[in-house]
C-alpha cells in the first residue's frame, strides 16, 4: 500500500500533522468491520454488501433491499433523545432494518434496542396514516461478545402474550448476534469475517473486496483518513460542548482547551440556544 506523504492540513485552529496521519494509517490497519468507524464506511453506498449481511443474519436468502443509509440521524420528537443509527435499510416490502456494531455490552442494553426499535416507529408513522400501516423493524445489534452466554449464534426476541403463549405480532424484531459465533455455517464465517482485520483473512469476496479497497486503495485510504479526521473533531466539540454546558467557562477558555477555533466555539454556543 503505497500513500503519499502530507503535508500538515489546517482544520480549524488544528493542524493534521503527518505524525497524526501516520498514526490514522496504523489505527486503519487495526481497524476490523466490527469497529463502529469502519463499519459505516464499509457499508456506505453499498446496498449489495448490506443486503447479503442481513440476508444471513435473518435468515432470509431472498431479502432484497432496497436503501441502505449509514449514520442515520433520527429524531422526530422535540426534545427527545436523538440516535444514529449506524447501518439503516429498507427491503422491497418496505421493512426497516437497524443494524448495530457495539464493542462493549453497555452499548447493547435492551433498553437501548428498545429506544431503537421505538425511534424507527416515529421515523414511519406520518400524520394521518392508521397504526397497522406501520412498517415491520428489525433492530439488530452485533455485539463482540457472547452478550446472553449461551453459545447461540444469533438471540432473537419477540413480544409474545404470556396468557395464550402465542406472538404479539405486533411487527416489532429484536435480534442480538453474537460476535465470539464461529462455525463453517454462514453465519459462524460471517462473524469471523467481522473480526478480520486483513481482507485476505475473510471468507466472503463481498466483505474482503470492500475490506480490501479501504484499507489498500488510496482512494479509499483517503476516505477512511477523512473519516477519522472528521472524528476526531468531533470528539473535540464534544468537549468544548461540555464545557459549554457547564456555564463556567470563557469561550477563550473553551478554545483553548478544546483546540477550536473561537469562531467554532461561537458557533456550538449559538447551535445550542436556538
Amino acid at each position: 500500500m503505497e500513500i503519499r506523504k502530507r503535508k500538515g492540513k489546517q482544520v480549524g485552529r488544528l493542524t493534521v500533522t503527518d505524525k497524526q496521519h501516520q498514526e490514522d494509517l496504523q489505527r486503519l490497519r487495526l481497524l476490523r468491520p466490527i469497529d463502529d468507524d469502519f463499519m459505516r464506511c464499509l457499508f456506505k453506498d453499498n446496498i449489495p454488501l448490506a443486503e447479503f449481511v442481513l440476508r444471513i443474519i435473518t435468515d432470509k436468502p431472498d431479502l432484497i433491499i432496497t436503501e441502505c443509509e449509514t449514520q442515520k440521524d433520527m429524531k422526530r420528537l422535540a426534545g427527545a433523545r436523538s440516535i444514529c443509527l449506524d447501518a439503516y435499510g429498507t427491503d422491497l416490502v418496505g421493512k426497516k432494518y437497524d443494524l448495530e456494531v457495539q464493542r462493549q455490552d453497555k452499548g447493547a442494553d435492551p433498553h437501548r434496542a428498545r429506544y431503537h426499535s421505538s425511534v424507527m416507529d416515529i421515523e414511519n408513522l406520518h400524520s394521518g396514516q392508521e397504526f397497522k400501516e406501520l412498517p415491520d423493524t428489525y433492530t439488530i445489534f452485533i455485539i463482540e461478545k457472547d452478550f446472553y452466554g449461551q453459545g447461540k449464534a444469533v438471540y432473537p426476541i419477540e413480544r409474545i402474550n404470556l396468557a395464550t403463549g402465542k406472538s404479539f405480532e405486533d411487527g416489532e424484531h429484536i435480534l442480538y448476534v453474537n460476535g465470539e459465533y464461529r462455525g463453517d455455517s454462514a453465519i459462524g464465517k460471517l462473524m469471523h469475517d467481522f473480526n478480520c482485520t486483513k481482507a485476505d483473512d475473510m471468507n466472503f469476496e463481498l466483505m474482503a473486496n470492500r475490506t480490501r479497497y479501504l484499507k489498500e486503495n488510496p482512494k479509499g485510504v483517503s476516505e477512511m483518513c477523512k473519516i477519522m479526521e472528521d472524528m476526531r473533531i468531533e470528539s473535540l466539540k464534544e468537549v468544548a460542548l461540555r464545557m459549554l454546558a457547564a456555564g463556567k467557562y470563557a469561550l477563550e477558555e473553551i478554545a483553548s482547551i478544546s483546540g477550536l477555533s473561537l469562531d467554532e466555539v461561537k458557533k456550538l454556543k449559538a447551535e445550542r440556544t436556538v
